[in-house]
């Protein structure tokens, strides 16, 4: 069993610096996306993970994944991943900077720990999440999912990393989009989700069962027909388009939280004590393939 450790005191900081952007870090703010290139890179860096950068070029102006590697020997490959721009002039705390603190710890904590695995790990830092650009080839994912798709035998699979800071304990807290679902699930937002879609349900249904072994966080599971349904609303869904395992941890987005791509998705109405143990337990799980 590892220890895994981070702090809500780092987890701030990573939010804070992420949400200070004005105007903010949307497709039309080269300065604010490049610093924050910058700033992930310099992370990875500083974890002594092997960093590299992949640009790309959409409507005349170039955009970058930052991407670093844990164990960059090994063949065999687990992909984790959150965007760090956002929709429209938005602070996007939650939208999702919460995402891309994981990602930044999830890494931290790997390469502190300098586990013993069979297999290596690619943290992906993604931009072009967010509209005009969502379902199309411009999206960082797609690009990245595109670059690997030769080598579809190799790769374990892929984990995203999309709003994971809103929760609420207030009674009916929590929406659904069916009366079917619903009755599923606690009304009371509190959880987070493994989102996944049945062609790769067991692939999703182990990750959920691990994240549930390393703490007491309330952890549930959903898997959806395909990506045209809510579970597939981040990147994970272009891994599925090259036939790659992949899932989504997410805690409902617009069906939970009243901030979703508005200004008020701000620091302040995040819940950094779960979120701290969304993380554990997610990082955790990455160390059990």
């Amino acid at each position: 069993m590892y220890t895994l450790n981070t702090s809500i005191e780092q987890l701030e900081k990573h939010i804070q610096y992420f949400t200070n952007f004005e105007p903010h870090r949307h497709f039309g703010n080269l300065i604010a996306l490049n610093d924050c290139v910058d700033y992930i890179k310099s992370f990875f860096n500083n974890c002594g993970l092997a960093t590299k950068i992949q640009s790309w070029e959409v409507r005349g102006n170039e955009y970058h994944n930052v991407i670093a590697s844990y164990k960059p020997e090994k063949e065999k490959r687990l992909i984790v991943g959150a965007h760090y721009d956002v929709y429209a002039n938005n602070p996007g705390a939650d939208d999702n900077a919460s995402g891309m603190a994981g990602l930044l710890e999830s890494a931290k904590m790997i390469s502190e720990l300098n586990p013993d695995i069979h297999y290596g790990i690619d943290f992906v830092a993604y931009c072009l999440e967010e509209p005009p650009f969502f379902g199309s080839s411009d999206m960082g994912s797609y690009v990245h999912a595109e670059s690997i798709s030769k080598n579809t035998e190799n790769i374990i699979g892929m984990i995203c990393y999309d709003m994971i800071g809103y929760f609420s304990d207030e009674p009916n807290s929590q929406t659904f989009p069916n009366a079917t679902i619903a009755s599923m699930y606690p009304s009371t937002a509190d959880f987070i989700l493994v989102i996944g879609i049945k062609e790769f349900e067991e692939f999703s249904h182990d990750f959920f069962e691990n994240m549930n072994t390393v703490n007491k966080m309330d952890v549930r599971e959903i898997h959806f027909d395909d990506e045209r349904d809510l579970g597939g609303l981040s990147d994970h869904r272009n891994y599925w388009h090259f036939g790659m395992k992949a899932l989504m941890i997410n805690n409902s987005a617009f069906l939970r939280n009243p901030n979703y791509h508005e200004k008020t998705d701000t620091i302040e109405t995040l819940d950094f004590e779960k979120m701290k143990l969304v993380i554990k337990a997610a990082t955790g799980a990455m160390l059990k393939f």
